[in-house]
Protein backbone atom coordinates (compact mmCIF):
# COMPACT_ATOMS: atom_id res chain seq x y z
CA UNK A 1 0.00 0.00 0.00
CA UNK A 2 1.73 3.40 -1.01
CA UNK A 3 2.62 5.37 2.13
CA UNK A 4 0.18 8.21 0.85
CA UNK A 5 -2.27 5.92 2.03
CA UNK A 6 -1.01 5.93 5.65
CA UNK A 7 -1.29 9.13 6.03
CA UNK A 8 -4.87 9.29 5.02
CA UNK A 9 -5.75 6.37 7.36
CA UNK A 10 -4.46 7.67 10.08
CA UNK A 11 -5.81 11.18 9.66
CA UNK A 12 -9.32 9.02 9.11
CA UNK A 13 -8.47 7.12 12.66
CA UNK A 14 -8.13 10.45 14.48
CA UNK A 15 -11.32 12.11 13.38
CA UNK A 16 -12.98 8.96 13.47
CA UNK A 17 -11.83 8.84 17.62
CA UNK A 18 -12.98 12.05 18.24
CA UNK A 19 -16.46 10.92 16.65
CA UNK A 20 -16.96 7.28 18.57
CA UNK A 21 -14.33 7.28 21.00
CA UNK A 22 -14.69 10.94 22.30
CA UNK A 23 -18.88 10.18 22.75
CA UNK A 24 -18.02 6.99 24.57
CA UNK A 25 -15.64 9.23 27.07
CA UNK A 26 -18.31 11.79 27.55
CA UNK A 27 -21.36 8.90 28.45
CA UNK A 28 -18.66 7.39 30.21
CA UNK A 29 -18.06 10.70 32.69
CA UNK A 30 -21.67 11.47 32.75
CA UNK A 31 -21.56 14.94 30.84
CA UNK A 32 -24.83 17.00 32.14
CA UNK A 33 -26.33 20.09 30.02
CA UNK A 34 -27.86 20.64 33.37
CA UNK A 35 -25.18 21.61 35.89
CA UNK A 36 -24.25 24.78 36.31
CA UNK A 37 -20.73 25.62 35.70
CA UNK A 38 -18.29 27.55 38.02
CA UNK A 39 -18.75 30.42 35.77
CA UNK A 40 -22.27 31.16 36.84
CA UNK A 41 -21.15 31.92 40.18
CA UNK A 42 -17.65 33.39 39.79
CA UNK A 43 -17.84 35.78 37.02
CA UNK A 44 -14.89 38.39 37.77
CA UNK A 45 -14.24 39.85 34.39
CA UNK A 46 -10.54 38.73 34.63
CA UNK A 47 -10.54 34.99 34.99
CA UNK A 48 -14.06 34.05 35.00
CA UNK A 49 -15.35 35.29 31.56
CA UNK A 50 -17.39 34.00 29.00
CA UNK A 51 -15.91 32.77 25.98
CA UNK A 52 -17.84 31.79 22.85
CA UNK A 53 -17.00 28.02 21.43
CA UNK A 54 -14.64 28.73 19.14
CA UNK A 55 -12.30 30.76 20.94
CA UNK A 56 -12.37 28.17 23.94
CA UNK A 57 -11.38 25.64 21.50
CA UNK A 58 -8.54 27.94 19.70
CA UNK A 59 -7.42 28.52 23.14
CA UNK A 60 -7.32 25.47 24.63
CA UNK A 61 -5.85 24.15 21.35
CA UNK A 62 -2.67 26.76 21.31
CA UNK A 63 -2.54 26.34 24.92
CA UNK A 64 -1.57 22.62 24.87
CA UNK A 65 0.23 22.86 21.91
CA UNK A 66 3.94 24.38 22.19
CA UNK A 67 6.71 23.34 19.93
CA UNK A 68 5.64 19.45 21.26
CA UNK A 69 3.73 18.72 18.50
CA UNK A 70 6.62 20.09 15.81
CA UNK A 71 9.70 19.23 17.46
CA UNK A 72 8.15 16.33 18.92
CA UNK A 73 7.51 14.11 16.15
CA UNK A 74 10.18 15.76 14.09
CA UNK A 75 12.61 13.89 16.64
CA UNK A 76 9.95 10.60 17.00
CA UNK A 77 10.36 10.41 13.14
CA UNK A 78 13.86 8.95 13.50
CA UNK A 79 12.01 5.50 15.13
CA UNK A 80 10.55 5.11 11.47
CA UNK A 81 6.54 4.80 10.76
CA UNK A 82 5.91 3.38 14.15
CA UNK A 83 5.77 7.05 15.52
CA UNK A 84 2.32 7.44 13.66
CA UNK A 85 1.00 4.58 15.52
CA UNK A 86 1.99 6.25 18.62
CA UNK A 87 0.27 9.65 17.43
CA UNK A 88 -2.67 7.88 16.94
CA UNK A 89 -3.36 5.53 19.53
CA UNK A 90 -2.02 7.97 22.37
CA UNK A 91 -3.86 10.89 21.12
CA UNK A 92 -7.05 9.22 21.00
CA UNK A 93 -6.93 6.60 24.20
CA UNK A 94 -4.98 8.63 26.01
CA UNK A 95 -4.31 12.29 25.91
CA UNK A 96 -8.10 13.34 24.75
CA UNK A 97 -9.08 10.59 27.79
CA UNK A 98 -6.50 12.46 29.99
CA UNK A 99 -7.18 16.07 28.79
CA UNK A 100 -10.98 15.91 28.44
CA UNK A 101 -11.23 14.08 32.27
CA UNK A 102 -9.04 16.71 33.57
CA UNK A 103 -10.84 19.48 32.20
CA UNK A 104 -14.06 18.27 32.89
CA UNK A 105 -12.91 17.49 36.95
CA UNK A 106 -12.20 20.98 36.98
CA UNK A 107 -15.60 21.83 36.04
CA UNK A 108 -16.97 20.13 38.62
CA UNK A 109 -14.68 21.20 41.13
CA UNK A 110 -15.24 24.95 40.28
CA UNK A 111 -12.41 26.06 37.76
CA UNK A 112 -10.15 24.14 40.35
CA UNK A 113 -6.30 24.26 39.19
CA UNK A 114 -4.63 21.35 38.21
CA UNK A 115 -2.90 20.51 42.16
CA UNK A 116 -6.30 20.88 43.56
CA UNK A 117 -7.51 18.14 40.78
CA UNK A 118 -4.42 15.94 42.08
CA UNK A 119 -5.40 16.29 45.71
CA UNK A 120 -9.36 15.73 45.02
CA UNK A 121 -8.38 12.33 44.10
CA UNK A 122 -4.96 11.81 46.73
CA UNK A 123 -5.39 13.96 49.29
CA UNK A 124 -4.08 17.29 50.77
CA UNK A 125 -0.53 16.25 51.34
CA UNK A 126 -0.13 15.19 47.73
CA UNK A 127 -1.88 18.56 46.85
CA UNK A 128 1.13 20.92 48.63
CA UNK A 129 3.57 18.38 47.04
CA UNK A 130 1.36 18.68 43.11
CA UNK A 131 1.57 22.60 43.63
CA UNK A 132 5.09 22.77 44.57
CA UNK A 133 5.71 20.75 41.62
CA UNK A 134 3.71 22.16 39.12
CA UNK A 135 4.59 25.89 39.94
CA UNK A 136 8.38 25.19 39.37
CA UNK A 137 7.22 22.94 35.80
CA UNK A 138 4.89 25.50 34.42
CA UNK A 139 8.34 28.16 34.92
CA UNK A 140 10.36 25.89 33.36
CA UNK A 141 7.66 25.51 30.73
CA UNK A 142 7.77 29.56 30.18
CA UNK A 143 11.21 29.88 30.18
CA UNK A 144 11.19 26.91 27.25
CA UNK A 145 8.88 28.28 25.25
CA UNK A 146 10.57 31.70 24.94
CA UNK A 147 14.02 30.28 23.82
CA UNK A 148 12.08 28.28 21.41
CA UNK A 149 10.74 30.78 19.39
CA UNK A 150 13.02 33.19 19.94
CA UNK A 151 15.41 31.50 17.97
CA UNK A 152 13.30 30.40 15.05
CA UNK A 153 12.65 34.37 14.66
CA UNK A 154 16.60 35.07 15.25
CA UNK A 155 17.24 32.79 12.19
CA UNK A 156 14.32 34.84 9.87
CA UNK A 157 15.43 38.16 11.11
CA UNK A 158 18.94 40.22 11.49
CA UNK A 159 18.01 40.45 15.42
CA UNK A 160 19.23 37.99 17.56
CA UNK A 161 17.63 35.69 20.25
CA UNK A 162 18.30 38.17 23.39
CA UNK A 163 16.28 41.23 21.57
CA UNK A 164 12.80 38.34 20.34
CA UNK A 165 13.78 36.84 24.09
CA UNK A 166 12.96 40.66 25.81
CA UNK A 167 10.41 40.69 23.34
CA UNK A 168 8.58 37.48 23.78
CA UNK A 169 9.22 37.84 28.00
CA UNK A 170 7.29 41.76 27.33
CA UNK A 171 4.13 39.67 26.07
CA UNK A 172 3.61 36.71 28.26
CA UNK A 173 3.90 39.57 31.23
CA UNK A 174 0.82 41.88 30.23
CA UNK A 175 -0.87 38.54 28.81
CA UNK A 176 -0.58 37.11 32.29
CA UNK A 177 -1.57 40.27 33.63
CA UNK A 178 -4.50 41.31 31.55
CA UNK A 179 -8.14 39.69 31.46
CA UNK A 180 -8.16 36.87 29.35
CA UNK A 181 -10.88 37.96 26.59
CA UNK A 182 -8.39 41.00 26.49
CA UNK A 183 -5.33 39.81 24.87
CA UNK A 184 -5.76 36.11 24.53
CA UNK A 185 -9.23 35.93 23.72
CA UNK A 186 -8.82 38.74 20.58
CA UNK A 187 -5.43 37.17 19.02
CA UNK A 188 -5.63 33.36 19.61
CA UNK A 189 -8.61 33.27 16.99
CA UNK A 190 -6.07 34.31 14.25
CA UNK A 191 -2.92 32.95 15.30
CA UNK A 192 -4.68 29.68 15.43
CA UNK A 193 -6.07 30.42 11.84
CA UNK A 194 -2.27 31.43 10.23
CA UNK A 195 -1.18 27.57 11.86
CA UNK A 196 -4.40 25.44 10.78
CA UNK A 197 -3.34 27.17 7.11
CA UNK A 198 0.06 27.21 7.12
CA UNK A 199 0.26 23.08 8.18
CA UNK A 200 -2.62 22.20 5.65
CA UNK A 201 -0.13 24.11 3.28
CA UNK A 202 3.19 22.11 4.04
CA UNK A 203 0.72 18.75 3.32
CA UNK A 204 -0.64 19.72 0.36
CA UNK A 205 2.90 21.01 -0.92
CA UNK A 206 3.69 17.71 0.03
CA UNK A 207 1.59 15.63 -2.09
CA UNK A 208 1.31 17.37 -5.31
CA UNK A 209 5.65 17.51 -4.85
CA UNK A 210 7.73 14.72 -6.32
CA UNK A 211 9.21 13.38 -2.91
CA UNK A 212 7.45 9.95 -1.89
CA UNK A 213 5.12 10.58 1.02
CA UNK A 214 6.30 7.77 3.44
CA UNK A 215 8.64 5.76 1.66
CA UNK A 216 9.39 3.37 4.83
CA UNK A 217 5.94 1.52 5.63
CA UNK A 218 8.46 -0.88 8.06
CA UNK A 219 6.41 -0.46 11.30
CA UNK A 220 8.47 -3.34 13.17
CA UNK A 221 11.99 -1.99 12.22
CA UNK A 222 13.64 0.75 14.43
CA UNK A 223 15.11 3.05 11.72
CA UNK A 224 16.76 5.27 14.41
CA UNK A 225 20.60 5.79 12.59
CA UNK A 226 22.28 5.43 16.65
CA UNK A 227 20.06 2.34 17.54
CA UNK A 228 18.21 4.37 20.02
CA UNK A 229 15.62 2.01 21.56
CA UNK A 230 12.34 2.94 20.84
CA UNK A 231 11.32 1.75 23.98
CA UNK A 232 10.43 3.72 26.17
CA UNK A 233 12.11 6.69 24.48
CA UNK A 234 9.35 7.04 21.91
CA UNK A 235 6.56 7.88 24.25
CA UNK A 236 8.77 10.27 25.72
CA UNK A 237 10.06 12.13 22.75
CA UNK A 238 6.31 12.84 21.05
CA UNK A 239 4.88 13.66 24.30
CA UNK A 240 2.30 16.79 23.33
CA UNK A 241 1.21 15.25 20.30
CA UNK A 242 0.22 12.25 22.01
CA UNK A 243 -0.34 12.35 25.73
CA UNK A 244 0.95 15.32 27.95
CA UNK A 245 0.59 16.40 31.36
CA UNK A 246 0.87 20.25 30.62
CA UNK A 247 -2.42 19.72 29.49
CA UNK A 248 -3.91 19.24 32.50
CA UNK A 249 -2.52 22.73 34.15
CA UNK A 250 -4.39 24.20 30.80
CA UNK A 251 -7.55 22.88 30.99
CA UNK A 252 -8.68 24.78 34.25
CA UNK A 253 -8.18 28.15 32.35
CA UNK A 254 -11.05 27.43 30.05
CA UNK A 255 -13.00 25.60 31.96
CA UNK A 256 -13.76 28.78 33.84
CA UNK A 257 -15.13 30.46 30.71
CA UNK A 258 -17.19 27.78 29.58
CA UNK A 259 -21.14 27.58 29.90
CA UNK A 260 -22.21 24.11 29.63
CA UNK A 261 -20.52 20.91 30.50
CA UNK A 262 -21.36 19.43 27.23
CA UNK A 263 -19.28 21.55 25.51
CA UNK A 264 -16.49 19.25 27.27
CA UNK A 265 -15.73 17.18 24.36
CA UNK A 266 -15.43 19.87 22.07
CA UNK A 267 -13.09 22.07 23.92
CA UNK A 268 -10.87 19.46 25.50
CA UNK A 269 -11.09 16.17 23.88
CA UNK A 270 -11.07 17.91 20.32
CA UNK A 271 -8.10 19.89 21.04
CA UNK A 272 -6.37 17.26 21.34
CA UNK A 273 -7.16 15.65 19.01
CA UNK A 274 -6.38 18.80 16.57
CA UNK A 275 -3.19 18.75 17.91
CA UNK A 276 -2.50 15.00 17.16
CA UNK A 277 -3.29 16.01 13.51
CA UNK A 278 -0.21 18.45 13.83
CA UNK A 279 2.10 15.84 15.44
CA UNK A 280 0.49 13.33 12.55
CA UNK A 281 1.67 15.95 9.88
CA UNK A 282 4.91 16.36 11.23
CA UNK A 283 5.60 12.94 11.43
CA UNK A 284 4.94 12.35 7.91
CA UNK A 285 7.03 15.51 7.08
CA UNK A 286 9.94 14.17 8.83
CA UNK A 287 9.58 10.83 7.23
CA UNK A 288 9.12 11.94 3.92
CA UNK A 289 11.07 15.30 3.10
CA UNK A 290 14.57 13.72 3.94
CA UNK A 291 15.28 10.51 1.87
CA UNK A 292 16.45 8.54 4.90
CA UNK A 293 16.62 8.67 8.82
CA UNK A 294 20.35 9.57 8.40
CA UNK A 295 19.74 12.64 6.44
CA UNK A 296 17.27 13.37 8.83
CA UNK A 297 19.19 13.28 11.53
CA UNK A 298 22.08 14.98 10.11
CA UNK A 299 19.76 18.29 9.94
CA UNK A 300 18.78 17.85 13.64
CA UNK A 301 22.73 17.50 14.54
CA UNK A 302 23.35 20.30 12.59
CA UNK A 303 20.79 23.03 13.90
CA UNK A 304 18.44 21.25 15.93
CA UNK A 305 14.71 20.03 15.12
CA UNK A 306 14.09 23.76 14.14
CA UNK A 307 16.54 23.76 11.92
CA UNK A 308 14.80 20.71 10.41
CA UNK A 309 11.17 23.30 10.34
CA UNK A 310 13.14 25.65 8.35
CA UNK A 311 14.40 23.80 5.44
CA UNK A 312 11.33 21.38 5.13
CA UNK A 313 8.94 25.23 5.00
CA UNK A 314 10.97 26.96 3.06
CA UNK A 315 11.71 23.76 0.89
CA UNK A 316 7.89 23.38 0.39
CA UNK A 317 6.86 26.35 0.31
CA UNK A 318 9.47 28.56 -0.76
CA UNK A 319 11.05 31.84 1.10
CA UNK A 320 8.07 33.62 1.64
CA UNK A 321 5.14 30.71 1.97
CA UNK A 322 8.13 29.28 4.47
CA UNK A 323 8.34 32.18 6.40
CA UNK A 324 4.64 31.78 6.83
CA UNK A 325 4.91 28.59 8.03
CA UNK A 326 7.74 29.13 10.64
CA UNK A 327 5.54 31.83 11.97
CA UNK A 328 2.51 29.21 12.46
CA UNK A 329 5.06 27.30 14.17
CA UNK A 330 6.46 29.93 16.46
CA UNK A 331 2.99 30.91 17.79
CA UNK A 332 2.42 27.82 18.81
CA UNK A 333 5.07 27.89 21.82
CA UNK A 334 4.38 31.68 22.42
CA UNK A 335 0.77 31.03 22.82
CA UNK A 336 1.59 28.49 25.32
CA UNK A 337 4.62 29.83 27.38
CA UNK A 338 1.75 32.47 27.92
CA UNK A 339 -0.67 30.60 29.55
CA UNK A 340 1.79 28.91 31.30
CA UNK A 341 2.85 31.90 33.39
CA UNK A 342 -0.82 32.95 33.55
CA UNK A 343 -1.85 29.20 34.94
CA UNK A 344 1.31 29.78 37.40
CA UNK A 345 0.09 32.44 38.97
CA UNK A 346 -3.71 31.10 38.99
CA UNK A 347 -2.26 28.28 40.96
CA UNK A 348 -0.56 30.67 43.53
CA UNK A 349 -3.62 32.78 44.23
CA UNK A 350 -5.66 29.79 44.67
CA UNK A 351 -2.93 28.10 47.01
CA UNK A 352 -2.89 31.69 48.94
CA UNK A 353 -6.60 32.47 48.48
CA UNK A 354 -5.84 35.72 47.22
CA UNK A 355 -8.00 37.42 44.63
CA UNK A 356 -6.96 38.61 41.38
CA UNK A 357 -9.85 41.18 40.98
CA UNK A 358 -7.17 44.49 41.15
CA UNK A 359 -4.42 44.14 38.89
CA UNK A 360 -1.88 45.43 42.16
CA UNK A 361 -2.46 41.50 43.75
CA UNK A 362 -1.91 40.26 40.00
CA UNK A 363 1.73 42.19 39.58
CA UNK A 364 2.29 40.66 43.18
CA UNK A 365 2.20 36.89 41.99
CA UNK A 366 3.52 37.75 38.44
CA UNK A 367 6.72 39.80 39.00
CA UNK A 368 8.61 36.75 41.58
CA UNK A 369 7.24 34.36 38.36
CA UNK A 370 9.04 35.67 35.64
CA UNK A 371 12.12 36.92 37.88
CA UNK A 372 12.19 32.70 38.16
CA UNK A 373 11.88 32.65 34.30
CA UNK A 374 14.65 34.78 33.51
CA UNK A 375 16.87 33.19 35.82
CA UNK A 376 16.27 29.56 33.92
CA UNK A 377 16.65 31.05 30.41
CA UNK A 378 20.32 31.12 31.21
CA UNK A 379 20.43 27.24 31.69
CA UNK A 380 21.31 24.94 28.26
CA UNK A 381 17.98 24.81 26.62
CA UNK A 382 19.04 20.70 25.84
CA UNK A 383 19.15 20.21 29.74
CA UNK A 384 15.53 22.12 30.33
CA UNK A 385 14.20 20.21 27.69
CA UNK A 386 15.12 16.50 28.54
CA UNK A 387 13.86 17.27 32.42
CA UNK A 388 11.03 19.07 30.66
CA UNK A 389 9.96 15.57 28.70
CA UNK A 390 10.42 13.88 32.03
CA UNK A 391 8.36 15.85 34.21
CA UNK A 392 5.87 16.47 31.65
CA UNK A 393 5.25 12.41 30.74
CA UNK A 394 5.04 12.48 34.93
CA UNK A 395 2.64 14.51 35.00
CA UNK A 396 0.39 12.50 32.69
CA UNK A 397 0.86 9.82 34.62
CA UNK A 398 -0.28 11.08 38.13
CA UNK A 399 -3.64 12.61 36.22
CA UNK A 400 -4.35 9.53 34.83
CA UNK A 401 -4.61 8.10 37.82
CA UNK A 402 -6.06 11.27 39.32
CA UNK A 403 -8.83 10.78 37.12
CA UNK A 404 -9.24 6.93 37.58
CA UNK A 405 -9.75 7.67 41.57
CA UNK A 406 -12.20 10.22 40.37
CA UNK A 407 -14.05 7.67 37.94
CA UNK A 408 -14.29 5.08 40.47
CA UNK A 409 -15.47 6.69 43.48
CA UNK A 410 -18.62 8.14 41.64
CA UNK A 411 -18.99 4.18 40.26
CA UNK A 412 -17.80 5.09 36.59
CA UNK A 413 -15.88 2.80 34.25
CA UNK A 414 -12.67 3.94 35.18
CA UNK A 415 -10.69 1.75 33.05
CA UNK A 416 -10.97 4.50 29.95
CA UNK A 417 -8.25 6.29 32.44
CA UNK A 418 -6.86 2.97 34.75
CA UNK A 419 -5.47 1.39 31.22
CA UNK A 420 -3.71 4.50 29.75
CA UNK A 421 -2.29 5.52 33.57
CA UNK A 422 -0.66 1.22 33.93
CA UNK A 423 1.22 1.85 30.44
CA UNK A 424 2.61 5.24 30.89
CA UNK A 425 3.81 4.21 34.60
CA UNK A 426 5.83 1.80 32.67
CA UNK A 427 6.91 4.24 30.34
CA UNK A 428 7.96 6.94 33.20
CA UNK A 429 10.01 4.79 35.52
CA UNK A 430 11.58 2.85 32.70
CA UNK A 431 12.58 6.04 31.41
CA UNK A 432 13.33 7.33 34.73
CA UNK A 433 15.69 3.90 35.66
CA UNK A 434 17.35 4.22 32.15
CA UNK A 435 18.02 7.67 31.53
CA UNK A 436 21.33 9.18 32.36
CA UNK A 437 19.68 12.13 33.91
CA UNK A 438 17.85 9.15 36.14
CA UNK A 439 19.46 6.32 37.31
CA UNK A 440 21.27 5.32 34.42
CA UNK A 441 20.62 1.65 34.73
CA UNK A 442 20.83 -0.98 31.72
CA UNK A 443 17.39 -0.99 29.76
CA UNK A 444 16.19 -4.71 30.28
CA UNK A 445 16.75 -4.31 34.78
CA UNK A 446 15.13 -0.68 33.87
CA UNK A 447 12.52 -2.36 31.94
CA UNK A 448 11.62 -4.69 34.81
CA UNK A 449 11.40 -2.34 37.30
CA UNK A 450 8.91 0.05 35.08
CA UNK A 451 6.49 -3.30 34.73
CA UNK A 452 6.63 -3.90 38.52
CA UNK A 453 6.15 -0.79 39.32
CA UNK A 454 2.66 -0.61 36.73
CA UNK A 455 1.54 -3.63 37.96
CA UNK A 456 2.09 -2.17 41.82
CA UNK A 457 0.27 0.63 40.99
CA UNK A 458 -2.80 -0.76 39.22
CA UNK A 459 -2.75 -3.30 42.66
CA UNK A 460 -2.55 -0.74 44.99
CA UNK A 461 -5.57 1.48 42.69
CA UNK A 462 -7.41 -1.79 42.45
CA UNK A 463 -7.54 -2.12 46.37
CA UNK A 464 -7.66 1.63 47.78
CA UNK A 465 -9.66 3.73 45.21
CA UNK A 466 -12.94 1.61 43.88
CA UNK A 467 -15.23 3.14 46.91
CA UNK A 468 -18.21 5.69 46.49
CA UNK A 469 -17.56 9.25 46.79
CA UNK A 470 -18.12 10.96 50.23
CA UNK A 471 -20.04 14.11 48.72
CA UNK A 472 -21.96 14.66 45.69
CA UNK A 473 -20.59 15.70 42.05
CA UNK A 474 -21.30 19.69 42.81
CA UNK A 475 -19.58 22.26 41.01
Amino acid sequence: MSGVWYFWGSLALLLAGYLVYGSLVERIFGADAGRPTPLREKCDGVDYVALPRYKIFLIQFLNIAGLGPVLGPILGALYGPSALLWVVIGSIFAGAVHDYCSGMMSLRLGGASYPELIGNSFGEKVRRVMEIFTLCFMIMVGAVFVLGPAALLASMTPLGILFWSCVIFAYYFLATLMPIDVIIGRIYPYFGLLLLVMTIALVVALMLGDRPVLPNTDFLRNADPSGIPRWPLLFVTIACGAISGFHATQSPLMARCMESEKHGRLLFYGPMIAEGVIGLIWVTLGLSYYESSQALQAAIAAGSPRLVVKEISVGLLGTFGGALAILGVVVLPITTGDTAFRGARLLLADALHMDQDKASKRILLTVPLFAAGIALTMVDFAVIWRYFGWANQSMACVTLWAVSVYLARHERLHWIATLPAVFMTAVCVTYLCNAPIGFGLGLPLASCLGIVAAIASLAAFLHWAPRPAQQPETT
